[in-house]
């Protein structure tokens, strides 16, 4: 089976492209956005298209004689919003049997509330434009797929972490230098997603034809708390748990500009602006570009020495999910076990983190 993988020099799209030419699972053509996205993975011989993924007709080539196009990409919310439409034009122009789109579980939010499955309302409302943005991606696809003559099957992964990950390299780094927190003692679940595991599935979703139509939760067999997650990677490291600083759930404050941009993007006010007068439109512009907001400093930086602990929204709405996102669907339908453990995972991720030359003593 021949399939055009977009985003193939990300995370996740590079170790599905090496794992899929190494297994000689697939004919692979991946698809970039630049040509120095192809240095990680040149050295495989493959047909590279290098084009604009906001750009349905050069997408459209680089998608010919495909039968599946696997969409791994990352992008701005406004890029990823973007992209939902122009990969499904183009699908559509090239004569794709189906489109695999990994989405993502925070279509819920990143603390989704008990209960939540994929039959759960989205909305869009969240404080984090990425969220939003990948709600409305879906709501493209399933739109077009609804009157087009591509099938679309979705996969929402949370913490998707392995070798190369950000949330193996980002966690080792903040061990190494004192600046690690977990909100609450890291008592609440990560969802997590060993990569290979989130590869099982795309395989699923690209052969199963019950996976047409349908989205799936996914994530690893074992519960997981975000201190175990941590203890795994401070015990390779030498690093003691009792330097890991348990904090409470920080306070955001949110810029000026982008709270505005927010409640512009709404579906309601878009239909309300064109009955605003121009003058207040381009007025409103100019304040918000010359608006100088004050600092609003640290706002939730803990006092004297934890100031140094670290977070960001993401991880900290993400350390305080009290739901465990089920699979029962992707079980059932798909017939996703997850091929590998989460002790093999961090088995493996540790020792990737041991080749780039982190401080992991004796042999993994």
């Amino acid at each position: 089976m021949k399939i055009a993988l977009v985003g193939a020099s990300g995370f996740v799209g590079t170790r599905m492209l090496e794992k899929w030419v190494l297994e000689g699972s697939y004919e692979v053509v991946p698809v970039v956005r630049s040509f120095s996205s192809l240095a990680v993975m040149a050295r495989f011989e493959l047909p590279w298209q290098v084009c604009n993924v906001l750009d349905p007709v050069a997408l459209a080539k680089a998608f010919e004689g495909c039968e599946v196009v696997v969409h791994a990409a990352i992008g701005d919310p406004a890029q990823i919003e973007q992209m939902a439409e122009s990969i499904y034009r183009a699908a559509e122009a090239a004569h794709v049997r189906r489109i695999v789109v990994l989405s993502s579980a925070s279509v819920h939010g990143q603390a989704p509330p008990p209960a939540t499955d994929e039959t759960s309302p989205l909305h869009e409302r969240h404080a984090m434009a990425y969220n939003t943005a990948k709600v409305r991606a879906e709501r493209i696809l399933n739109r077009l797929s609804a009157s087009g003559s591509v099938e679309v099957a979705m996969l929402r992964p949370s913490v998707v972490y392995g070798p190369r990950s950000r949330w193996i390299t980002d966690t080792a780094r903040q061990l190494l230098d004192g600046s690690a927190c977990l909100v609450g003692g890291g008592k609440a679940i990560c969802n997590g997603i060993y990569v290979d595991n989130l590869i099982q599935a795309v395989e699923l979703a690209v052969t199963v034809p019950q996976a047409a139509g349908e989205v799936f939760l996914v994530g690893d067999a074992e519960l997981v708390t975000w201190r175990d997650f941590y203890q795994r990677i401070a015990d390779a490291l030498c690093v003691g748990m009792d330097t890991v600083r348990s904090i409470e759930p920080p306070v955001f404050v949110r810029p000026l500009k982008e709270r505005v941009g927010a409640i512009t993007s709404l579906p309601v006010t878009q239909k309300i602006l064109p009955i605003i007068p121009g003058k207040i439109k381009r007025l409103t512009k100019v304040v918000l570009a010359n608006w100088q907001e004050a600092p609003a400093g640290n706002v939730w930086a803990l006092p004297s020495a934890a100031a140094s602990c670290t977070t960001t929204e993401e991880l900290s709405l993400l350390q305080q999910c009290e739901w465990r996102l089920p699979m029962r669907k992707a079980q059932t339908v798909l017939g996703y076990q997850p091929q590998v453990s989460f002790d093999e995972a961090m088995r493996r991720s540790l020792a990737w983190l041991k080749f780039t030359g982190h401080p992991v003593p004796g042999i993994i």
